[in-house]
């Protein structure tokens, strides 16, 4: 059961009548700006991560404790 375009088209106009068109954009460009705000941060954090030796990474790498029990 899935949709149609037609029950895409309702559901727009009723959005449409229910928000305003005004408000619809509004809340467009907020979530546009949000989206772009968190883009740079995931950028800026990449930039400022250190990077490790290659020496000291080993892929796939796995360390675990032994706690005594068996």
């Amino acid at each position: 059961m899935g949709l149609s375009v037609t029950h895409l088209l309702v559901v727009l106009a009723i959005v449409i009548v229910v928000f305003g068109t005004k408000r619809l954009r509004n809340i467009g460009a907020d979530l546009g700006g949000a989206i772009k705000g968190f883009r740079t941060a995931m950028k800026d954090g990449e930039e400022d991560k250190p990077v490790a030796d290659k020496d000291e990474t080993i892929e796939g790498e796995v360390t675990s404790k032994k706690t005594g029990e068996n």
